[in-house]
């Protein structure tokens, strides 16, 4: 008995330290063994959660020969969390930060819980002003310009969009700009540059989200296209580490470029998407960095629904 008491002692501490360090192959698999739990049994309980999932994948999960990706998969690893009786996002944290095939080390990024927090702001925020879905226009193209600052913060940026009205009467458009951990939204200003003035203006502090109306001063019919510039002035937060801008529905070109301070330039970047917040980051790609011009781009030809960003590295 005492034997056995110090065996699961031991694999109590291996647990911790790999809960904490991870990766998530060698956490999942000592979770599994601190339980004591056979993979048949851990796939009973999943199936009581209402998930399925194979006890060959959870092997090859707890392996490290594959990685949890779709929905489904990743619904599981919200659920191994519950029966495995570990810290919520613990295992989700550690999918996420594994790096498969690069040298870079990952930026610290938003937990899901906060993307899920913001998001359920956002949605109150544009229904205060009036904003459901996607406010009755398609996106042909969107183009913006991250300005990072001298002392690496997050400067301003600068977004450009060409919509087209799928019905009639469209007159506005709700922008969203979401802040770095620590910043203040309410010292932000959103700034209409081109056909466009800005209307009603909410922010929330906890959750560092701005949240403006622009208004086109003209009503479109459906089929009418439009394009229009606005502007944010940031600068209220800390040393920046990546730019992310989320999706909902499919849409035209996406670029992104991100403009560095001089003297402020970063060690590598690189660019990143994610299905949904609660999915690990994928699709990595190092990017070029132009000296010259102190900046760095992605094109997305079509858009998906989802999250799609640059990251970067200033060691």
């Amino acid at each position: 008995m005492r034997h056995g008491t110090q065996h699961a002692d031991v694999a109590t501490a291996e647990l911790d330290s790999v809960l904490h360090g991870g990766p998530f192959h060698v956490a999942l698999r000592a979770a599994i063994a601190a339980r004591g739990l056979p993979l048949q049994r851990v796939q009973h309980h999943l199936s009581r959660h209402g998930v399925k999932v194979g006890v060959t994948s959870l092997s090859y999960w707890q392996q490290g020969a594959r990685r949890p990706q779709r929905p489904e998969s990743l619904r599981a690893v919200r659920a191994l969390e519950e029966i495995l009786q570990l810290p919520d996002e613990s295992l989700i944290r550690l999918l996420a930060e594994t790096e498969q095939g690069s040298a870079m080390r990952r930026p610290a990024a938003r937990s899901y819980r906060s993307l899920v927090k913001a998001s359920d702001v956002v949605d109150r925020l544009q229904a205060e002003l009036g904003w459901s879905l996607d406010g009755g226009l398609h996106a042909l193209g969107h183009h913006e310009r991250v300005r990072i600052g001298a002392q690496r913060e997050l400067a301003g940026r600068e977004s450009q969009h060409i919509v087209r009205a799928h019905r009639d009467g469209i007159d506005r458009f709700v922008a969203v700009h979401h802040g770095d951990p620590g910043c203040a939204p309410q010292q932000m200003r959103m700034h209409a540059l081109e056909n466009c003035r800005t209307g009603r203006v909410r922010s929330d502090q906890e959750t560092g989200l701005l949240v403006a109306e622009l208004l086109f001063d003209t009503q479109l019919r459906s089929g009418d296209t439009f394009l229009f510039r606005y502007a944010v002035e940031d600068g209220t937060a800390g040393v920046s580490r990546e730019y992310v801008r989320g999706f909902g529905f499919p849409g035209g070109q996406y670029t992104l470029q991100v403009r560095f301070a001089v003297g402020a330039l970063p060690a590598r970047c690189q660019r990143f998407t994610q299905h949904s917040a609660a999915a690990p980051r994928s699709g990595r790609q190092n990017l070029p960095l132009s000296g010259l011009h102190r900046s760095v781009h992605l094109v997305e030809p079509r858009v998906r629904p989802g999250l799609l960003g640059i990251g970067w590295d200033w060691d």
